[in-house]
């Protein structure tokens, strides 16, 4: 492992203007490019206190043995050398976007002399014109059936047409109607081409045309009393619409564009789009990566602070590579591989000059926006949705994997030392805004999955009188009510209290305390750094428990903090341990979240009223039948106050002050402390 201090170049030598750099191991391998609007600024960055790093960059800087630069005029030039540079050196540290089996092509041979279309996967080759992507081969496959009907092209290979042709015999599809079979003369090559020409036409999404030129057929047909004709030009049409159905109209103006959507978490991102082209989903493709955007100076994470980096890293990648199939296969289409307008969640800062890059890629202006109303806007929620569901089901797959579990669960033992694998792990999270209605949650994972029927919620009694800040003495209280009577009965019942139970936890999860947990936990999390561990191991010598190991995880860095330890451990960055604990914290995090709403939402709906002079019991409850919520309330006009029995217009005025008020103390609160998890960070790196 590199010192990067060994190869830091002087700050004053790097120049300040835009460019491109690489970094190089000691083979001379690059194994990152970037770019930057100002080189010295950005290249300064990377040499800064390794512990103040994101992990993945700390890894690459270790890593490398030098750093190289090349000076640029404009961003938009520094966007094509870092996309040069990258396609080049395909470096290891640097986010990748590529296609896998997921997403199949529908490919047509047009530089053939009899084209043919068949289901494709690969890189794209000269002379062949592309459809796609799908998300599954059998849509390809279903969709060509259909079409085949009305567009009888070849579908089969080589081999099968110089068999057939040697046999002077078509194959089944010739028989059934499906192939023209030009194999055996039926058409001529100009004609077959004529057909092709016509599906290809259809596929790019000029529909209209041909239908009616269909319809006009069978209606002439039909007047012709060629009855048996004009049913199967029917049938054709309705072939057509079924095909076309399969591709519904999202965007009615006709719009070609590209949406994408990005839902990022601190390790890893999923980023998926839809291609729309004539108004129509022609495809879709998604990914899984990881990244190293939106830590903050202190290391926090922030997903609205990750997108914009992500939408550019994928922009940059995507595009560049699809204009360089597109101009590999010789194809004068180049709206498939970069359509006029471009939906992002987020602009990234070098928007404009990403616009401009992929301007030139096209020939023509491309434009990068945010949908922010409409249909467009609707497609874009839609592709989120996808987003989101691609993330939790790539770690649903990674939890579900019964050696995976395994694999994390023994990684744990090693790392942290424990006599043996974590079968039963706890984990405690606080939530609260500025110490009001603190909640804590307590989730339990069993052999490396939730077991929700033993999740508890408890609502925070104790104020910390020790000068200890409110997180840490909640902690504290959590765990000495956890393991208040340890060892009086091993498999006894936590100390819970009436707080509100997640909906999607088991049925048993929703009884009283009479519920006892099977045994004691052989590791206890807590969420937080150094101090949290302090407060939990305390209370566990002061109740004499010594057979329970307690840790810390802290969000910074994803550290894992041990009592009584000056430094935390550090579990291998892409490890099943690491891995597994962060799900139990996520876990624990969003029960508490869910706790603390509901406690908030109970006490604001009946103390809110409380405040307005002159409003009696009676009035009150004809006003919470008539506005359940606060939101509703202060949605009501006057008049509508005023339609309640027994509400006047002073009284209605009373009721708006009121509100108003309150409104702007839960703005200024919620800006100054949104939940617990903010105050713990602070006083974490405050410790350190």
């Amino acid at each position: 492992m590199a010192d990067p201090r060994t190869y830091r170049p002087a700050p004053g030598s790097i120049p300040t203007e835009p460019g491109v750099y690489r970094f190089r191991d000691e083979h001379g391998r690059v194994i990152y490019v970037g770019k930057a609007k100002n080189l010295r600024s950005r290249l300064s960055s990377y040499f800064a206190d390794l512990t103040l790093l994101h992990p993945r960059t700390r890894q690459m800087v270790t890593s490398a043995a030098g750093v190289q630069w090349t000076v640029v005029s404009t961003e938009v030039e520094a966007l094509q050398l870092e996309y040069t540079w990258i396609k080049k050196y395909d470096p290891r540290f640097n986010v990748r976007y590529r296609d896998d089996k997921t997403y199949p092509l529908l490919a047509v041979t047009v530089g053939e002399d009899i084209p043919r279309a068949f289901v494709y996967r690969g890189p794209r080759r000269p002379g062949t014109r592309y459809f796609g992507p799908y998300s599954h081969a059998w849509a390809i496959r279903d969709t060509l059936d259909t079409l085949q009907r009305v567009f009888p092209v070849r579908s089969c290979s080589a081999g099968v047409y110089k068999r057939q042709a040697q046999l002077g015999r078509p194959c089944l599809l010739g028989y059934i109607d499906k192939c023209s079979a030009p194999c055996v003369g039926r058409v001529t090559p100009d004609e077959h081409r004529a057909i092709v020409n016509e599906l290809i036409d259809f596929l790019a999404g000029r529909t209209d045309a041909i239908m009616r030129r269909i319809e006009k057929q069978m209606l002439e047909a039909s007047a012709d009393l060629d009855f048996e004709r004009a049913a199967r030009l029917r049938d054709d049409l309705e072939a057509m619409r079924r095909a076309m159905e399969k591709q519904a109209v999202v965007l009615g103006d006709g719009t070609d564009a590209d949406v994408v959507a990005v839902e990022a978490d601190e390790l890893q991102a999923s980023v998926h789009v839809f291609h729309v082209r004539g108004g129509r989903i022609r495809g879709q493709r998604g990914w899984v990566v990881e990244h190293t955007h939106g830590i903050d100076d202190e290391g926090n994470f922030d997903a609205t602070r990750a997108v914009p980096g992500i939408v550019s890293d994928y922009l940059a990648q995507f595009y560049g590579g699809e204009a360089d199939l597109a101009e590999a296969a010789e194809t004068s289409d180049i709206a498939a591989a970069v359509p006029r307008e471009v939906l992002v969640p987020a602009l990234p800062e070098d928007s404009h000059e990403l616009a401009d890059w992929l301007s030139g890629l096209r020939g023509s202006r491309v434009s990068l926006r945010i949908p922010q109303r409409g249909d467009k806007r609707a497609l874009a929620e839609t592709v989120h949705r996808n987003a989101v569901e691609t993330l939790t089901q790539h770690k649903l797959r990674r939890s579900g994997d019964l050696t995976a579990r395994s694999a994390a669960l023994q990684e744990i033992q090693e790392t942290l030392e424990l006599d043996a694998a974590p079968l039963r792990i706890e984990c405690v999270d606080i939530s609260h805004i500025q110490g009001t209605d603190v909640m804590a949650s307590l989730v339990v994972f069993e052999d490396g999955i939730p077991r929700k029927s033993d999740y508890r919620v408890y609502r925070i009694r104790e104020a910390a009188g020790d000068g200890r800040s409110d997180d840490v003495g909640s902690i504290a209280e959590v765990t000495r009510r956890r393991f208040r009577r340890h060892h009086e009965d091993p498999a006894h019942t936590p100390d819970e209290t009436d707080g509100p139970v997640d909906d999607e936890s088991d049925s048993d999860a929703k009884s009283t305390a009479s519920r006892r947990f099977a045994y004691p936990p052989q590791l206890f999390v807590v969420d937080g750094g150094r101090p949290q561990v302090e407060a939990a191991a305390e209370v566990l010598a002061e109740l004499g428990i010594t057979d329970v190991p307690v840790i810390g995880i802290a969000k910074r860095l994803e550290e894992i903090w041990l009592p009584g330890e000056d430094y935390p451990v550090i579990f291998p960055r892409h490890g099943e341990g690491l891995f597994l604990l962060q799900r139990l914290r996520d876990e624990a995090h969003r029960f508490a979240i869910r706790a603390h709403r509901g406690a908030r939402s109970k006490r604001m709906t009946t103390s809110v009223l409380d405040d307005v002079p002159g409003l009696g019991p009676s009035r009150r409850a004809a006003l919470t039948e008539a506005f359940p919520t606060v939101s509703a309330l202060r949605k009501a006009t006057a008049e509508d106050l005023c339609a309640i029995p027994g509400i006047g217009p002073g009284v209605a005025a009373a009721i708006q002050t009121v509100l108003e008020s309150d409104s702007k103390a839960t703005g200024e609160s919620a800006r100054d402390m949104t939940d617990s998890n903010a105050q713990d960070r602070n006083r974490t790196d405050d410790a350190r």
